[in-house]
């Protein structure tokens, strides 16, 4: 198959960012020609000129649209692109340069129609960005899904670095309206159509997620809270694994108590299960302040993922009402 790719990427408010992805695009070693459309999506401020200083280093369109959300901004790029396989980024990646040849090659070995790729942490990154990192990504998180290939199975793209061939988005009709949420929601219309997904590994990118603590614990709670909303729609996906972070929250909560009537052993467990991410923190990133760190953000992706999670998945156990009437905040009005 001839594969043309088109790089989708919806972006608001976010310029610097796309200065950079957009560098870090121009300096791919892919041999072959490649397309970058950038969705503006009803921004107040422009990437316009950002986009104009590449404009003789790549083939770029730029598109300007009301805010309707990442979801649709990407269908909105894909029905306008010219390639015939999409791949969809966020705005605060940044892309190495064997990363596109690193794509071809596996398609053309082994073709599917949807990959995605993992998330690493680049030099640049902050001690708080690569701790971040880390709690999203590491197999001894909720994160191992997203990078590691033992705790794979079927792997779910996700759409900071995920790729779709025309075929299946024309069939599936790209990404739904919710947000967070609208890749696995994707992922799973996927399958239902007949197709596969697989994770590239050697396909990453640095992704910089530009937030503080606060915005940490905001994102990873909508991710819980978006989960009971998927395993309704799809309920064929769910699994045990996702109460894990509730659980987990719970447990140390009555591991404190018992400690206080003087039962210490559930509490050890927990120190035992804090010092090991704290080696292995230490063992990947190389720094002791970002293996402390990386402890924080462990925490805050548990306790605010577990609180959504276990919060929704109650609300829509009792209630009669549609995920849209119940949680009105976690989905975009579409174009």
């Amino acid at each position: 198959m001839n594969l043309f790719f088109s790089f989708i990427v919806p972006v608001y408010n976010r310029p610097n960012e796309i200065n950079e992805l957009l560098e870090s695009l121009s300096l791919q070693d892919y041999g072959k020609s490649f397309e970058v459309v950038i969705v503006e999506d009803g921004s107040t401020e422009s990437s316009e000129s950002i986009v104009e200083k590449f404009k003789d280093k790549l083939s770029i369109t730029y598109l300007k649209k009301s805010n309707s959300g990442p979801g649709d901004s990407r269908n909105y790029g894909m029905n306008r692109a010219k390639g015939n396989y999409f791949i969809v980024l966020d705005s605060d990646c940044i892309i190495p340069s064997q990363y596109l040849s690193v794509v071809e090659k596996s398609l053309t070995n082994n073709y599917v129609d949807c990959f995605g790729g993992p998330d690493a942490a680049h030099h640049s990154f902050t001690n708080v960005q690569k701790a971040i990192n880390y709690s999203m990504t590491s197999v001894f998180t909720t994160g191992g899904i997203r990078g590691n290939r033992a705790a794979v199975g079927k792997f779910q793209p996700r759409s900071f670095n995920m790729g779709i061939s025309k075929e299946a988005f024309g069939k599936t009709h790209g990404y739904g309206n919710i947000h967070p949420g609208e890749d696995p929601d994707l992922t799973f219309r996927i399958w239902e159509a007949g197709f596969e997904t697989k994770l590239i590994e050697d396909a990453y990118v640095y992704h910089k997620r530009r937030i503080d603590w606060n915005k940490f614990y905001i994102q990873v709670k909508k991710f819980g809270m978006v989960r009971p909303i998927l395993n309704h729609w799809h309920p064929g996906t769910a699994k045990i694994t996702y109460w894990f972070p509730t659980l987990f929250c719970m447990g140390l909560v009555i591991a404190f108590v018992l400690m206080l009537l003087g039962v210490l052993w559930p509490l050890v467990v927990y120190v035992l299960y804090f010092g090991l991410l704290f080696v292995h923190s230490l063992m990947v990133n190389k720094n002791f302040k970002v293996a402390f760190l990386s402890l924080i953000a462990v925490v805050i992706q548990f306790v605010g993922y577990g609180f959504g999670f276990l919060k929704n998945s109650i609300l829509i156990a009792i209630s009669n009402k549609k995920p849209e009437e119940l949680f009105p905040k976690l989905f975009f009005k579409t174009l």
